[in-house]
């Protein structure tokens, strides 16, 4: 029997016909997303507006967070 390891994170899968380099790509928006996010979170704790604000735009320029919290 194997074991699932459930705390590692699942591979980005770009759709069939993706180039390496775009699904490299990809992955690499996705973590610029997260660090964004936690930058974000960070900063509304702190309570500096100007710092949610700038850090809204970036998430935005990046195509926003097209998933559900939580997943």
């Amino acid at each position: 029997m194997a074991f699932t390891n459930s705390h590692r994170p699942a591979p980005v899968v770009a759709p069939a016909g993706t180039p390496a380099c775009q699904q490299r790509a990809f992955a690499e928006g996705g973590h610029q997303l997260e660090k964004l996010e936690f930058a974000l979170a960070v900063a509304m704790t702190r309570g500096d507006a100007q710092k949610v604000q700038h850090l809204r735009d970036q998430i935005a320029a990046l195509g926003g967070n097209r998933e559900e919290p939580g997943t």
